[in-house]
């Protein structure tokens, strides 16, 4: 690989770095190959890693689609797509840490996160119509899944940006923190999930994933029946506290 994601492990967290800064890490194939193989490989180490960081190196974090690039062959069909999808559907939470510009194919991404952090500087905006584009990649389903379908039309149809504190506002942050604090927010959430039961975690997301668009009384029951139960290590963690 040519490290345009980087992986890092500790303390069963595992940190990819989008790392194409003098393109604005804009997201070429040879990323999304890289990408999708991290994926891939923190996918099959199940509960060894309990919980992802996705974050970028330089000033921004994601410019977006590799415009350059417009009209190569893909690997295979809606290639993109299915990596952000695996991304989301990781059994790990996964924590993004957003700096500067986050526009169009770099929010896509960046939603595909069960929390966002951003800082001040953050600035996020779907850019789709100033190039004539349609999204492809999620930004239809999971923009208004986490801010709400007024607030993600006029982002999309008027595509001007919004900055971190105005994305903690309406929710497609979790929270905003100064730019200074950014990797230690993120490094104490992350520390914060790995210290849970893996057990829990991972039961929590697939519910939460599972029960997204369920009625109450539907996902009520889903819980129930659907449960994982308690972990291997109940009785240890239990004892732990007394």
């Amino acid at each position: 690989m040519s490290e345009l994601v980087l992986r890092s492990d500790e303390g069963g967290i595992a940190t990819l770095t989008l790392n194409r800064p003098d393109k604005r890490n804009a997201l070429n194939l040879a990323l999304w190959g890289e990408l999708e193989a991290h994926v891939d490989a923190i996918a099959a180490a199940g509960e060894a890693i309990g919980v992802v960081v996705l974050r970028a190196a330089g000033p921004v974090f994601c410019a977006g689609n590799d415009l350059r690039e417009r009209g190569a062959k893909a690997p295979r069909r809606f290639y993109q797509a299915s990596i952000v999808t695996k991304l989301a559907d990781l059994p790990q939470p996964v924590i993004v840490a957003v700096q500067g510009g986050c526009y169009t194919g770099g929010l896509e991404l960046a939603l595909a996160g069960d929390i966002i952090v951003a800082c001040e500087s953050a600035r996020f905006a779907d850019t789709h119509g100033k190039f004539g584009l349609v999204p492809a990649w999620g930004m239809s389903q999971r923009l208004p899944r986490r801010v709400g379908q007024w607030k993600a039309r006029e982002m999309s149809f008027t595509g001007l940006p919004v900055d971190g504190r105005e994305a903690a506002r309406i929710g497609l942050a979790n929270r905003c923190v100064a730019d200074g604090d950014l990797e230690a927010t993120v490094r104490g959430l992350a520390e914060a999930i790995a210290a849970q039961s893996r057990h829990s975690v991972f039961a929590y997301k697939r519910l939460y994933r599972e029960q997204a668009d369920l009625s109450l009384a539907a996902g009520l029951a889903h819980e129930v029946f659907a449960s994982a139960g308690v972990a291997p290590d109940f009785a240890e963690r239990v004892a732990k506290q007394f």
